[in-house]
């Protein structure tokens, strides 16, 4: 097996939720702003205060985060393991992409949402600038795949790894809390395109 010798940072994706303006406003009041509390991995991108509850036909989890800024449509982004606790059957889907997605039930402290659509497992993915796709050989939305090294005890490969470029993204590879848990990966880890097996 070789791999690329560029080295891509791991991030850890765990639950949580974007939001509309409009369902902002419906869940934590008239003209609310999130605070944000924590800059995420990529530019722009914040962890923000304020936390929601998700309800599904069989149950709810509490305390979901809320990533900022606001966005044209609200997401939520679960796990697997979330799905099954809320009784949902969630599609496999890249960020923005809510065709055939479900919905379920948002609460806050002023307000519910009740979710028609939006409600995915987030596809694996990489993020990328157009120098770093130059540097690996890649383009937008292509598919590699990606080599893990874990602890040393797990070593996996993930396939249909999608590449996404953008002058506004930082190099950083995607993967639920499923995943990384599967695979003993942690954030910040050192993760590998794959050339050829």
């Amino acid at each position: 097996m070789k791999l690329k010798e560029y080295p891509i940072k791991a991030g850890v994706s765990n639950r949580h939720v974007h939001l509309s303006q409009e369902h902002l406003e419906i869940l934590f009041g008239e003209g609310y702003e999130l605070t944000p509390i924590k800059d995420l991995g990529q530019p722009g991108q914040y962890a923000a205060q304020e936390k929601v509850i998700l309800v599904g036909p069989k149950g709810a989890i509490e305390g979901v985060r809320v990533l900022g800024p606001v966005r044209k449509a609200t997401q939520v982004e679960i796990s697997r393991t979330d799905a099954f606790k809320l009784g949902v059957k969630p599609p496999i889907k890249d960020s923005g992409d809510h065709e055939g997605s479900v919905g379920l039930t948002l609460v806050g402290p002023r307000g519910t949402v009740v979710l028609k659509r939006g409600v995915i497992l987030a596809k694996r993915h990489i993020h990328m600038t157009p120098e770093d796709a130059e540097k690996l050989g890649v383009k937008d939305k292509d598919l590699v795949m990606v080599y893990c090294k874990g602890n040393g005890e797990r070593k996996t490969i993930f396939d249909d790894v999608l590449v996404r470029v953008s002058g506004s993204y930082a190099l950083e590879f995607h993967v639920d809390v499923d995943e990384a848990n599967a695979a003993m990966i942690n954030n910040n880890d050192e993760v590998y395109i794959i050339e050829e097996l």
